[in-house]
């Protein structure tokens, strides 16, 4: 993902509220089933990971997108963005 891309994908993020919420029960089938529902009918999701979680949040973000085909646009505190493996060419 290129510089440009990605503070374009930065500006439509940050007018997003999370829509998938990770807790203490973490990364489970259903999370990752709804988040590619998100993924490709949005292309664009916010993720919150709630602070009782108790996981780090970088293993999160990379495992979510490895798990639902999206790729990481940003991490910041308990949020990441994700999107589309195709938006981010």
């Amino acid at each position: 993902m290129n510089k440009a891309r990605k503070k374009e994908l930065l500006g439509k993020g940050s007018k997003l509220e999370p829509t998938v919420h990770i807790g203490k029960e973490g990364v489970s089938e259903g999370v990752v089933e709804e988040l590619r529902a998100q993924v490709k009918r949005t292309r664009l999701v916010k993720v919150r990971v709630l602070p009782n979680a108790d996981l780090p949040i970088k293993e999160v973000a990379t495992e979510l997108a490895e798990r639902s085909g999206s790729v990481v646009v940003d991490v910041r505190g308990f949020t990441v963005l994700l999107c589309d493996a195709r938006l981010a060419i």
